[in-house]
């Protein structure tokens, strides 16, 4: 059988659901056509390729490359001067009544140039796609105008064309009130009926997004942007029951949304409702620890109810500064318990579930995309283990 390239003498984590936890292969080929995966199993399985190019991983571990599903990679200026006031002493108030807050990235966004946005981002997005990221979301919301959340989308667009990588891109339109308006339900009438339909029209959104709590907005609110959503053909994600427990994670998977992400308050009500309807969890553990957050998401009713567990970074400029997804996994190890199965299927299986693209991506399978990480490691666990240690080998995306 013909192919295009074979990877061989590897052992590979496929986090195939049809194999037993980590879907683990002792002695095992890759073999890719096209950009896709022919075969990805025991060496003693595989056909009789014929590739043009061979390459001897020399016993190297090869995992589905890594896909970060939660970011907000695109964004003007940065938090550091507030990180420093607060501290000495400043309240988040305090900074937030001089200008801080979300509402000076939203004027450092505005103010930035689409080309602007595009050169800071790639400086964040390198350092993941160093660790092996192949496949990584990224959400708008810093712009909370119509020019300046389309100039946001169109610059994570610009990012897969700057860079190999995959990006699927979310309107977080919903995500604080701008600072011009006052009424939050005049602004969601506003983006219901006149932001999102652009957006969608433009083809700049592949899912719709909001933060729905006392700081941001309410059940009904978000609704009404689900709605609106849903009207449109566009899938919906939520922020939930991250500071508050207002129902937000039974609201996600009422719209049967692909996830709802933070859930630090999350009952267990909300949890069996994430289950039935397939919404993943994605727990974000750099925003925990960077706001020193005390409550645990409840990973106990998750397993228990069967809900399907994501990890990703949340890279953002005021709760969390982070560009190491490999840090991620050791966070959801330390901080959440987390064991070694559920880090790496959160950001290589689950992850992909909850940016609805696991028929493309996420596991090693035949007819997904050859998108690889090659680890210099002994077993998977050092992945989650180490902290500060890059040993990613190479990054395939695309059998290339």
């Amino acid at each position: 059988m013909q192919c295009d390239r074979l990877w061989r003498n590897a052992r590979l984590v496929t986090l195939a659901e049809n194999r037993p936890g980590l879907g683990l292969v002792e002695d095992g080929v890759v073999a890719a056509r096209d950009g896709r995966i022919l075969h990805a199993g025991p060496a003693a399985e595989a056909p009789a390729f014929a590739a043009r190019a061979v390459i001897d991983c020399e016993g190297r571990w090869i995992t589905p490359g890594l896909i970060d599903c939660h970011t907000h990679l695109v964004h003007g200026g940065d938090r550091a001067g507030e990180f420093e006031a607060r501290l000495a002493g400043a309240s988040y108030e305090a900074i937030a009544r001089a200008g801080g807050g979300i509402v000076s990235t939203v004027r450092a966004t505005r103010a930035a140039s689409e080309d602007a946005l595009v050169d800071s981002a790639l400086r964040r997005l390198d350092a993941l796609l160093a660790e092996g990221v192949t496949t990584i979301e990224v959400k708008s919301g810093y712009g909370l105008s119509l020019a300046a959340e389309r100039a946001s989308l169109r610059a994570a667009r610009r990012l897969g064309e700057a860079r190999d990588v995959t990006v699927a891109t979310t309107f977080l339109g919903a995500h604080a009130m701008p600072p011009e308006e006052t009424d939050k339900d005049r602004f969601i009438a506003q983006l219901c009926a006149e932001m999102l339909p652009a957006i969608a029209r433009e083809g700049l959104a592949d899912a719709v997004d909001a933060f729905c709590e006392g700081i941001a907005f309410s059940p009904a609110q978000t609704a009404r942007v689900f709605e609106a959503a849903r009207a449109l053909g566009l899938p919906v994600k939520l922020h939930a029951d991250q500071l508050s427990n207002l129902g937000g994670a039974a609201l996600a998977a009422r719209f049967g949304a692909l996830s709802a992400d933070h859930l630090e308050y999350t009952d267990e009500a909300g949890a069996a409702a994430m289950a039935r309807a397939g919404t993943v969890a994605v727990l974000l553990p750099g925003a925990f620890y960077f706001i020193r957050e005390t409550k645990l998401p409840p990973v106990d009713l998750f397993r228990r109810h069967g809900t399907r567990i994501a990890l990703a970074t949340d890279c953002n400029p005021g709760t969390s500064p982070l560009t190491s997804l490999l840090l991620c996994l050791n966070m959801g190890a330390t901080l959440f318990r987390l064991t070694v199965e559920e880090c790496l299927a959160g950001v290589t299986r689950e992850a992909a579930r909850a940016l609805g693209r696991l028929p493309e991506c996420g596991t090693l399978e035949p007819g997904k995309w050859c998108d690889l990480a090659i680890w210099d490691i002994e077993r998977p666990a050092e992945l989650v283990y180490r902290m500060g240690f890059n040993p990613l080998h190479a990054r395939i995306r695309r059998g290339r």
